[in-house]
């Protein structure tokens, strides 16, 4: 029997009865919709509406759907089932009788998706913040094991100055912070209860929304009913923080890939995330890190097709939003999948330290320093700048580095280069300079791993309370 069939003379189109169903894809939010209706229940027996023993039955019929669902797949086979809503009513009213028809009474299946997919949100962020804690976690370690080794940072993709691993490692951390630091800023919006909504004008019974909201870990009921079984912005919200943190990914996995190549030589990459060729035997692929980066741009299409779907709706609830819901599930699952993957992948990974090194201390990325070396000799920037561009033409020319020049032709340039320049290019000098709060300064790099580690603790500690 259909949710809806009373005032129907004629059967649904079968192709359009079968093309139209939900069940498929809304099973995945069996769990929250149990949730929901025990609350849902407990709430029409303080009304009036269920006696006690009703609602034992109910409650005892919703327990046994949620266990035999997790006890053999194919209790979720169900041919008939238009939604996760009309299956849970037609099992519970199999398993108990007509009472089961009274779990109904004074809700809209509008409301319940509603509150179905802010469960699972919710859910999914939790499980999401726990996972980049892990992940945020493995580059620290790594940042840690680094030590004062050295690299060469890159803009243009071209040598620029010289960097410690650790400095690099702890850039990614910082762009991860601040997706986990969205996606609990989005918990803390979605976080109200659109139970007692009704289909768009609220319920016709008298159910205490604020006790409903509780039972179930909201902060307060939805303030308008016509905006709580319409809108799906929670939803694109959640997205979008998705596609930049799938975006993150991707630009995390572009340098890992181009720094395990020959050409750069810093990094080994893990057999047991990588694949071979079927027609060269040498080969060793980037596979994981090569589909991490493809699956970004799917992400990005869910967050675009929510946008899309959404854009032209008028209120209040419209079929349209049924739409909504693949993406969403497509999009949280690929993060969810990804998250672990990669997070063994940076545990794995054998950084080549000796040849990061050695690409640290040529190529004139210390040439910044040697202007500044004449800036505190006194010399103004914008001239020391040109000397020292002179100086790198020159050693071009010569086919040298810039410590291998002679003073005296050093001071042809300018006088104010004495034999104290030579020690301001060792690597070591270069990386010192940079003392700032935020820059690579090996003390300023171990004091950023030792804030960075409380940011994690803080987010591991925030996920536990939500557990």
């Amino acid at each position: 029997m259909k949710m809806w069939s009373g005032r129907f003379r004629q059967p649904l189109d079968a192709e359009f009865e079968r093309w139209q169903r939900s069940f498929d894809f809304d099973r995945r939010l069996l769990r929250y919709e149990l949730e929901a209706s025990r609350a849902h229940a407990k709430a029409l027996k303080e009304a009036g509406v269920l006696s006690s023993d009703e609602l034992i039955t109910i409650l005892q019929g919703l327990e046994r759907i949620g266990k035999e669902a997790t006890e053999s797949a194919a209790f979720l086979e169900d041919n008939e089932a238009e939604d996760i809503h009309h299956f849970v009513e037609k099992k519970l009213a199999g398993f108990i009788g007509d009472a089961g028809y009274k779990l109904h009474s004074g809700r809209s299946r509008n409301e319940q998706i509603a509150t179905d997919l802010r469960l699972y949100v919710r859910a999914s962020i939790d499980q999401l913040q726990a996972d980049l804690a892990e992940w945020l976690d493995a580059f620290v370690t790594r940042a840690e094991q680094a030590g004062d080794a050295a690299m060469p940072a890159y803009t243009h993709l071209q040598r620029a100055e010289p960097v410690l691993v650790a400095h690099w490692l702890l850039a990614y951390v910082e762009m991860f912070l601040r997706d986990a630091d969205r996606l609990a800023d989005c918990r803390k919006r979605l976080n109200v209860c659109p139970l007692g909504s009704g289909a768009v004008a609220g319920t016709t019974l008298p159910l205490d929304r604020r006790a409903i909201a509780a039972s179930i870990g909201f902060t307060a009921p939805t303030a308008n009913s016509i905006d709580a079984t319409s809108d799906r912005d929670f939803a694109l919200e959640f997205v979008n923080d998705l596609s930049l943190l799938a975006l993150h990914l991707s630009r995390w996995a572009e340098e890992m890939i181009l720094f395990s190549s020959q050409e750069y030589g810093f990094l080994q990459l893990p057999e047991a995330y990588s694949t071979g060729s079927s027609a060269m035997p040498q080969k060793k692929n980037a596979d994981l890190i090569e589909l991490t980066r493809g699956k970004a741009g799917r992400v990005l299409g869910h967050a675009t097709s929510l946008l899309v779907t959404v854009k032209g709706l008028p209120l209040a609830y419209n079929k349209d939003l049924q739409e909504t819901q693949e993406p969403l599930f497509q999009a949280t699952e690929t993060l969810l999948q990804l998250l672990p993957l990669v997070t063994g992948w940076m545990k794995s990974v054998e950084f080549q330290f000796d040849v990061m090194q050695k690409a640290a201390g040529s190529g004139f990325m210390n040439a910044w320093a040697a202007a500044t070396y004449l800036v505190q000799q006194g010399v103004p920037f914008r001239l020391a700048h040109e000397c020292v561009g002179k100086a790198v033409a020159l050693s071009l020319d010569k086919g040298v580095e810039l410590k291998d020049l002679p003073l005296a032709e050093l001071r042809q340039l300018n006088p104010a280069f004495d034999e104290k320049f030579y020690s301001s290019l060792a690597l070591d000098s270069v990386l010192a300079i940079h003392d700032v709060r935020g820059g690579t300064a090996p003390a300023r790099v171990r004091q950023a791993v030792t804030e960075a580690k409380k940011k994690i603790e803080a987010l591991r500690e925030e996920t536990h309370a939500h557990a």
